[in-house]
């Protein structure tokens, strides 16, 4: 705990068999409470090696609902347990667990009530190997989107996040995408709600058994992205309405 708050990490996990063990072992226990790991009906033995880990929390989807469809289970579960401070990890070492002091700290002390690590701050991104098509990719649309949402962060598709349970409470997830684009419907919603969002600089992995989506489907998340927030904007400063900012 961190100033009597309960700190919960979730782990969307597929097909992280390999990594797990290494993410796993470097979640600074002296301030995180649980962990949870949902996986979703990976192919390989992620479950077996969850148990052998001694992760208290394990949940298997019987079929694969997607990274926004994994990450509702995760979060309903943290809520479940009082989680107070929540932080979702990928289990396929990305991201390094050694920032979750720095990101939970950051909401303890009532500081900002959602932190994300940003590989775009300093050099993180293309130094961890980031394809440089993709790199392209972040930085035209964190430019549109800040653009259309009015803020200045400086990218909006990092997977590692951590969330004061006051904002997970408030907030109707649960209605968003199944897919990629949860993430970015999620952070509308949160600017919708008045909540800020801090920034740290985090240093990121690139490699084989990393989590990552082709091209193909990596067009189709930026087009979603795109859709989301001149939604947003359209949402804000027009009569059109956004469901999922409208009953969130």
């Amino acid at each position: 705990m961190i100033s009597d708050k309960k700190v919960v990490v979730v782990l969307p996990a597929y097909k992280a068999a390999k990594t797990l063990p290494q993410t796993y072992h470097e979640i600074p226990f002296d301030i995180v409470d649980e962990v949870i790991l949902v996986d979703d009906n990976s192919p390989d033995d992620t479950i077996a090696v969850a148990k052998s880990l001694g992760i208290a929390h394990i949940i298997k989807h019987d079929k694969n609902k997607g990274y926004g469809g994994n990450q509702k289970t995760c979060y309903n579960k943290a809520l479940e347990l009082g989680a107070d401070i929540v932080v979702m990890l990928h289990p396929d070492y990305q991201y390094t667990p050694k920032l979750i002091q720095s990101m939970c700290y950051l909401i303890a002390n009532d500081v900002y009530p959602v932190v994300i690590g940003s590989r775009i701050l300093g050099k993180g991104a293309l130094k961890g190997g980031m394809p440089l098509y993709k790199y392209v990719a972040n930085r035209f649309l964190t430019f549109s989107q800040n653009l259309l949402m009015g803020q200045k962060l400086s990218e909006y598709h990092t997977g590692y996040r951590a969330y004061s349970g006051e904002v997970l409470r408030s907030i109707n997830y649960n209605i968003n995408s199944d897919d990629f684009i949860f993430d970015n419907q999620f952070i509308a919603q949160i600017f919708k709600k008045g909540y800020e969002i801090a920034e740290i600089t985090c240093p990121t992995k690139y490699f084989e058994e990393a989590s990552s989506i082709n091209f193909v489907r990596s067009s189709k998340y930026g087009l979603g992205v795109l859709k989301v927030s001149l939604l947003y904007f359209l949402h804000r400063y027009t009569p059109v309405k956004y469901r999922i900012l409208d009953k969130s």
